[in-house]
């Protein structure tokens, strides 16, 4: 934020003090840049040859007539109707994850919410796309080496110039071998499904069940791997450290969980929440937006100029890489009043009318907007609701946590919490 402090919300700046990048915190240009002239600007080479080498051809890697063809295929499945057989699976996984931090809680009195959350999220991740076969066992080296994977993926981002020196070191060779496990655990998961005869209303069987609408034919088992590969690993992640914000947040606003479980009650009652009620979970879901803007996930965005642009005089040459600042955009007074505060009120209906839809993008916006959204926000209300049934959390120190902005925004090691009294 120094940097819109110091030059506004768009500035130039250099990479080693010769390639030019630019910086934009400014709703209208990320709305330029995101959609309005979308194909001029590409996604960088960290998503099409870094992250693609690991994650292989799927939605997050990929660009141009592939991605429209992938992308019309998958969306249909992650309507929010769609979307509805998965409650069940989620609130099975969320109650388990409930019993086990209970069981933690008796043996010890300060846990990492960070932690929990990213167990929560990536088992929420797994039962929602293979409901059937998954042994725990495959599940932890799926989830270890996706984290491994991520780790030397952010070492060749953070510090290019070492990248010779992991390919003579053997790094990169372990990395690809890490990967390969990776890829053959989820081709096996794939193999026991296709084996089977009945429906599963998980998104496995979604994207089994797809059928491109030239040919009639389904997806490769390559492409099936690609596609689940990048779900786990954009998937889980954001999840997690948007639910471990969440946790942050309401532990120094206790009139906010009050308001929270009042609506519990009047909404449920004691039964469980069905995908109908989410809707009706009002504040809730204003209290998961409110957190997702002050700490967004994906906190920052990269594309690169194709050809020659400008933007309201802005020159903007090819090759030029360009970071819609999304932590920044989120916090600007001129379109949020008091931008520091937790306020989520903010996200009433009637208040959200007139504002800019490019200055609320937690899931990024345009044609490539995350197709996951509707997953993440019923995820993190099912996690809200039931977790707050059972417990909820205070903070070991007070201090302010302080944000890592590593491919994600994580809290700097971590967040530590103990099981708030009952009130």
């Amino acid at each position: 934020m120094e940097g819109i402090a110091e030059h506004g919300p768009t500035y130039a700046s250099y990479l080693g003090g010769a390639e030019r990048i630019i910086y934009t915190a400014d709703p209208e240009l990320i709305q330029y840049i995101l959609q309005k002239n979308q194909k001029n600007f590409g996604k960088s080479r960290l998503q099409t040859k870094v992250l693609s080498r690991f994650a292989g051809k799927g939605l997050l890697t990929v660009e141009g007539d592939y991605w429209r063809q992938q992308r019309r295929l998958i969306q249909p499945g992650f309507h929010k109707e769609k979307l509805s057989g998965l409650v069940d699976i989620m609130l099975s996984v969320i109650d388990s994850q409930l019993d086990l931090l209970e069981a933690k809680f008796e043996k010890q009195s300060v846990i990492n919410i960070s932690e929990e959350m990213m167990e929560m999220a990536f088992q929420i991740v797994a039962k929602s796309l293979f409901s059937t076969h998954t042994e725990a066992q495959d599940l932890k080296d799926l989830s270890d080496n996706i984290t491994d994977i991520q780790r030397f993926v952010i070492k060749q981002v953070r510090q290019p110039f070492k990248i010779p020196w992991y390919y003579l070191s053997g790094q990169f060779r372990q990395a690809d071998q890490t990967a390969t496990h990776t890829r053959k655990i989820l081709q096996d998961f794939i193999d026991l499904r296709r084996q089977e005869t009945g429906e599963y209303h998980d998104l496995l069987d979604m994207l089994l069940s797809a059928r491109y609408e030239d040919t009639g034919k389904g997806m490769t088992d390559t492409q099936l791997v690609d596609e689940s590969l990048i779900f786990f690993s954009a998937g889980h992640e954001t999840s997690a450290n948007a639910l471990a914000w969440t946790w942050y947040l309401l532990a120094q606003h206790p009139e906010v969980i009050h308001k929270i479980k009042e609506e519990i009650t009047e909404v449920l009652a004691d039964r469980p929440p069905s995908f109908m009620d989410l809707r009706r979970l009002s504040y809730t879901m204003q209290v998961v937006q409110e957190s997702l803007r002050l700490y967004p996930p994906a906190w920052i965005m990269d594309r690169i100029a194709l050809a020659d642009d400008e933007f309201k005089g802005l020159k903007i040459p090819k090759g030029t890489m360009i970071f819609p600042f999304i932590y920044g955009v989120h916090r600007l007074p001129d379109y949020w009043k008091n931008p520091d505060d937790f306020n989520p009120d903010r996200f009433e209906k009637n208040l959200t009318k007139d504002r800019s839809a490019f200055s609320y993008l937690p899931f990024g916006g345009g044609p490539r907007m995350c197709i996951g959204v509707n997953f993440a926000y019923m995820e993190m209300q099912l996690v809200i609701v039931q977790t707050l049934r059972r417990m909820s959390f205070e903070l070991v120190d007070q201090e302010a946590v302080i944000p890592q902005p590593l491919i994600t925004l994580r809290a700097a090691g971590g967040i530590k919490m103990k099981k708030a009294n009952k009130a």
